[in-house]
């Protein structure tokens, strides 16, 4: 347990929104953007809803103090979703109005699948009246194809990333290949139709594979936006951003970090490789 907390401490911000603050002012010395994740999922009480919600709250408060080039990310069942849809509900719309006072903007990560529907639909409703908020969709699932042909067409803000969760074979792609062209083809339909999409990936062949469909059919780089998770592949944001391309890093905090780290390191195997290269200064 002593290796693994030490490991997750290269990937993890620290323990409070000070620690997580500080490391976003530095990223953004770098040009590089930020997004904030206070850790925590599957809350047992409304109060622990509560607490987080009025933790995000204040963290906007602290990013908008601070000036920072930074967004906040959080997720449902955080705020309740898994005892009672109506209370995330009313949870995200108190962060989603907060943030919109000061400018900010909020998005709304994808959990497994078991979820997914679940939180579209509370993400569409709650964006009809609130356009400061995004959601993210995962291209491991069959339905992500389908899923961003709508979000395009609603001009939300959609994050696509491989996705982190174990999947039945009912739900989603179980061959990597599979999961990597669902990747390149959602990628492609966002770039071409989406609205700022932000593509999550630390895949050196699907960085690739965007940019060469962004410059071959006139996606200018402002457009759009790369995003990594803190702690992999530091060197390769400096060179994204060199090369002109937007970057934002996903940048998580708090105690409850056991969840978020095993889950990246178990379900791929090339997470592995990511977390020994940056231990290795790669």
């Amino acid at each position: 347990m002593r290796a693994l907390t030490f490991l997750a401490s290269r990937f993890v911000a620290g323990d409070n929104a000070e620690d997580a603050v500080d490391a976003v002012c530095e990223l953004n010395r770098l040009g590089i953007k930020a997004t904030l994740d206070f850790l925590g999922e599957d809350c047992e009480s409304e109060a622990q809803a509560e607490a987080a919600t009025l933790e995000y709250e204040s963290l906007l408060d602290s990013i908008h103090k601070a000036r920072l080039d930074c967004n906040v990310s959080l997720k449902l069942t955080q705020f309740g979703m898994n005892l009672d849809t109506g209370l995330a509900e009313s949870n995200l719309i108190r962060v989603v109005t907060k943030a919109e006072s000061l400018g900010n903007f909020v998005r709304v990560d994808m959990e497994s699948s078991a979820y997914t529907q679940g939180t579209l639909d509370l993400f569409k409703r709650v964006f009809l009246e609130h356009k400061n908020c995004g959601v993210v969709v995962q291209s491991s699932l069959r339905r992500t194809a389908a899923d961003v042909a709508e979000l395009n067409a609603l001009g939300a803000r959609v994050r696509l990333c491989k996705g982190a969760y174990k999947e039945p074979a009912s739900a989603a792609f179980q061959e990597k290949a599979l999961v990597n062209k669902s990747y390149d083809e959602s990628a492609a339909a966002l770039l071409k139709d989406g609205t700022y999409p932000g593509l999550a990936t630390h895949d050196e062949a699907r960085i690739a594979e965007a940019i060469r469909f962004a410059r071959e059919n006139g996606v200018a780089a402002d457009r759009f936006e790369f995003q990594m998770l803190y702690g992999l592949r530091p060197k390769r944001w400096r060179e994204l951003v060199a090369d002109g391309w937007n970057m934002r890093v996903y940048v998580p905090y708090g105690t409850h970090w056991l969840p978020y780290f095993t889950r990246r390191i178990r379900e791929r195997k090339e997470n592995w490789m990511f977390v020994l290269k940056n231990l290795a200064g790669g």
